[in-house]
């Protein structure tokens, strides 16, 4: 685009009224969903739940309702799915995938206080099952859990002998 034109538009833009602008926005920007996932480990095994419209395994987690906050969708989904409580460690990882416009906000998990690993199972409709899975033995893995763990594994590896394994 010349520059001269692009300066002008930008100019015609900056006049129009604040809402006008913000709905141009956001009919010609790029919009993303926006999911929290919780990588929930106890023991050298992560929690993992297999949805019923899709045939690889996934950690649980699903979008952000409107107004909420990352860690507390983590551990609304990870009730809703799984029927257990967690507690998040640390600060999350976040990973973006331009293609499906999708940012997802990952956080490593522990059950909650009180909270037995064999409490966990397929609590919603959309869950057929949760299981435990050894970190070293992992089923196959729908993309953003695989992308989650590729994540937080290379930022842990940084800070902490301790990493997630990166899935094969």
């Amino acid at each position: 685009m010349d520059p001269r034109l692009h300066r002008g538009l930008l100019a015609v833009f900056r006049r129009l009224p604040r809402r006008v602008r913000r709905a141009a926005i956001g009919v010609i920007g790029p919009n993303f969903t926006v999911g929290a996932v919780s990588l929930v480990e106890h023991e050298g095994r992560l929690l993992l739940v297999q949805v019923a419209y899709r045939s690889r395994w996934g950690a649980p987690g699903g979008l952000l309702n409107a107004g909420e906050d990352a860690e507390a969708a983590a551990r609304r989904e990870v009730l809703e799915e799984a029927g257990v409580r967690i507690e998040t460690l640390g600060p999350p990882e976040v990973v973006v995938d331009p293609e499906s416009r999708r940012v997802d906000i990952v956080f490593r998990a522990r059950l909650g206080a009180g909270v037995h690993p064999a409490d966990a199972r397929a609590a919603s409709p959309e869950i057929t099952e949760a299981a435990w899975f050894d970190l070293e033995h992992l089923p196959a893995l729908q993309a953003e859990t695989a992308g989650a763990l590729v994540a937080v594994g290379r930022r842990d590896a940084q800070s902490t002998p301790e990493a997630l394994p990166t899935p094969r």
